[in-house]
């Protein structure tokens, strides 16, 4: 695909951005995605370059968990294992679904998505702040890790929160030790579903590699904003960006 230069003045911004809101409360995959589809890449190749400047920064967030002990890896390993067989799955449903079909399922999905992310009442902040190892939390944690594994490798936005709120609401775990479950699921699927899509063609290394920079860069400063102004940006952007890129599919 022949890259010009609009489309890097259009991913990079939004992927900025993303990162900024991303770290202040979270989303931040309901805008990189709709960027790449903004600045022309078709459905396949957007979900791609998507995943690729997705991981980099989950992967710093993940490591960041385990070094202050948030991640319980005798749970995870069995979950990992889940999750990458998922997002494999879905990775290839995603590769024989037609490019329409997949433009038009995102002006459904993206909006559903942000309605559940932007909802902070499905959040349990009270779970138990001790990691279960019992047979019940061994198999929703894996479940989970399947199912949602299979929806991020076939579109990806909102992930991390649904592995969140899955793991809250069904494994009874607090939010903070849940979050840092779902980073090294997320990490796992990012990475598998990267690696399905790079090897069938459909990423663009320039764009997807200037993206993740910029993503990083935003989610940096992100994080030095004060959550309560930062919080009020978070809402209305999502929006926004969804709104644009229902106008530009529809269009089309």
């Amino acid at each position: 695909m022949q890259l010009k230069a609009s489309m890097f003045l259009i991913v990079c911004p939004m992927l900025f951005l993303a990162g900024l809101v991303d770290s202040i409360g979270g989303g931040g995959g309901l805008i990189s995605l709709p960027a790449y589809i903004l600045a022309g890449l078709p459905a396949h190749l957007a979900i791609g370059t998507n995943k690729m400047s997705a991981f980099p920064g989950t992967a710093l967030t993940t490591f960041r968990f385990a070094k202050n002990k948030m991640i319980d890896l005798k749970l995870a390993l069995p979950s990992i294992v889940t999750a990458i067989i998922g997002s494999a799955i879905g990775a290839r449903i995603a590769m024989w679904l037609g490019e329409s079909f997949i433009r038009y399922m995102m002006l459904i999905v993206l909006p559903v998505a942000a309605l559940i992310v932007l909802n902070p009442k499905l959040f349990n902040e009270h779970g138990s702040n001790e990691f279960s190892h019992d047979r019940k939390t061994y198999l929703i944690v894996c479940i989970s890790a399947f199912v949602i594994g299979i929806y991020d490798g076939l579109y990806g936005p909102g992930t991390g929160t649904f592995l969140i709120i899955a793991f809250t609401v069904f494994a009874g775990m607090n939010a903070t030790k849940a979050n840092g479950q779902a980073k090294i699921i997320n990490l796992t699927t990012n990475i598998t579903a990267f690696t399905i899509y790079l090897l069938n063609g459909r990423t663009v290394l320039p764009l997807g590699l200037a993206g993740a920079l910029c993503g990083m860069l935003g989610n940096y400063v992100g994080s030095g904003m004060a959550m309560k102004n930062g919080s009020k940006l978070t809402r209305p952007v999502i929006l926004i960006v969804l709104l644009i890129l229902a106008v530009r599919i529809l269009t089309d």
